[in-house]
């Protein structure tokens, strides 16, 4: 059965909005030529059995979303349909700097009932998402803003989009307060900042080339919060998402990482995937089954399915624990067997091992960075005071290649996030190369990362973690240009 034929039958029977999306034809994605609506609303969803109330971003037809065409432009109106003000982010687009999306800068809020126009160009394909730029975000304020190319639609191969949170019945603002007042029930020992200070002083990070502690030091913090659950596509694994495929057929999986607090590492099970792009730029393919991804990135893999009958569990791992959540392929004919929310071992802990071997499809020209400044990632989670501490503001003149070098000195890992561009890893512990091109890299504890971008959009771009409450607690600063005010 053709590829086309095989989706358009099963777009039929499907159920929920993440099925449609997931069961439409790639050849969805549509060219801006008059506005799209976006639709900021509430939504009810049930988790462990119970009723929750989230946000949520419903697009053209219903979908979470938008699916967009490459060389068009984004022409988008934004509607508040709550009471609540808020703001999306379009992460992974470069738009001008007062279409970005994070409140007061310098866009106000959208204001309950308001709707805002927005249009620029969208430039390249990819994978990339919206989401809110507050602690909304926690409560399901995001969605896919997928970008296809003609050479994407031309591709005799099923797209499957998975967009992955983390869920909690408390409040935003009760897990914030929750972490400031030291009651977090939080994985890992803490090692304040103060503690790593005499290591850097007398010679340098002691880590290995993976970006992880040396035997000897204390264990790094994994994870702040003890969530209720772990949502792909907003289901559990007491109820995923299965996703009928055809047999012998190809397959690519878009992945967002959208929890807020928790890094996971994709497990493809017994197929092989071939890791394409992250963040929505084209990678040299690397082979694996196994894939990190840290809050705010993306991966693209493609699967080759075997010509029989049965289900594939893709999975995500919580980072360093037991838990997981996911979505089930299955052929038309195949059994789906229930697959427990949590795994028999602990997962790993994210490190640079896959972020060293990364090449990007498209390298920048190679240029010598006009500017060069350090940045170094402090906190603890005694205090749970996060920063970014430069030597001098991060100021930046249109048209200049910066380099960025980050040190993180605490005991977590951050996902470094920066608006309005994309960079380049060009450095990892030491080692120089041309790795991939991306706009969230993960600087584990200890560890440093060196990235270089090109000052090609006027603003002033926030450059801060993507946990969400990090960067509530201070983990941000701000690449500004010299005529941003």
């Amino acid at each position: 059965m053709y590829r086309r034929q095989f989706i358009k039958a099963l777009a039929a029977s499907a159920a929920t909005a993440y099925s449609l999306l997931n069961t439409s034809l790639a050849g969805g994605a549509l060219a801006a030529t008059t506005s799209q609506n976006i639709v900021i609303a509430k939504r009810t969803l049930d988790v462990n059995g119970k009723a929750a109330t989230v946000f949520g971003l419903t697009g053209p037809g219903g979908k979470p979303g938008l699916e967009l065409m490459a060389g068009t432009d984004f022409n988008v109106r934004l509607a508040n349909d709550t009471d609540e003000g808020t703001l999306i982010h379009w992460h992974g687009l470069t738009p001008p700097w007062d279409m970005d999306g994070v409140p007061d800068n310098p866009a106000a809020l959208l204001a309950g009932k308001e709707t805002r126009q927005y249009r620029f160009p969208i430039g390249s394909g990819g994978t990339h998402w919206m989401h809110a730029h507050t602690l909304q975000e926690q409560s399901l304020l995001a969605a896919p803003l997928i970008v296809r190319t003609a050479e994407d639609l031309a591709r005799d191969e099923q797209e499957i989009v998975i967009l992955l949170h983390d869920f909690s019945f408390k409040s935003p603002e009760e897990l914030l307060a929750g972490l400031k007042s030291g009651g977090s029930d939080h994985s890992g020992m803490n090692m304040g900042h103060q503690g790593m200070m005499p290591m850097m002083k007398s010679g340098g990070m002691p880590m290995n080339h993976q970006g992880m502690a040396m035997p000897g030091m204390a264990a790094m913090d994994i994870n702040d919060i003890e969530y209720d659950a772990y949502l792909a596509n907003d289901r559990t694994l007491d109820d995923p998402e299965v996703v009928r495929v055809e047999k012998g057929g190809r397959v690519r999986l878009r992945i967002i990482n959208g929890a807020t607090a928790t890094a996971f590492t994709i497990d493809t099970g017994a197929l092989t995937g071939s890791l394409i792009a992250v963040d929505g730029q084209d990678v040299v393919p690397v082979a694996g089954s196994r894939f990190p991804i840290s809050m705010g990135q993306r991966l693209d893999i493609r699967l080759q399915l075997p010509s029989v009958q049965q289900s594939f569990p893709i999975l995500a791992l919580r980072e360093g624990a037991v838990e997981q959540t996911g979505v089930i392929l299955a052929t038309p004919e195949a059994a789906v067997t229930k697959i427990s929310a949590k795994a028999p071992e602990t997962s790993p802990v994210l490190d640079l091992a896959l972020e060293a071997k990364l090449r990007a499809a498209a390298p920048f020209e190679s240029r010598s960075p006009a500017r060069q400044y350090g940045a170094t990632l402090m906190g603890d989670m005694a205090s749970y005071a996060w920063n970014i501490e430069t030597s001098e503001p991060l100021n930046v003149t249109a048209n200049e290649r910066v380099r960025i070098t980050m040190r993180n000195m605490s005991m977590m890992s951050h996902p470094m996030h920066l608006h309005g561009h994309h960079f380049q890893v060009v450095g990892i512990n030491g080692a120089a190369f041309s790795g991939a091109v991306r706009d969230t890299v993960m600087v584990p504890m200890m560890s440093e990362v060196v990235v270089e971008f090109d000052a090609d959009n006027p603003g002033r771009w926030p450059f801060h973690c993507h946990h969400l409450y990090h960067m509530a607690a201070g983990m941000m600063s701000f690449v500004g240009y010299d005529d941003a005010q």
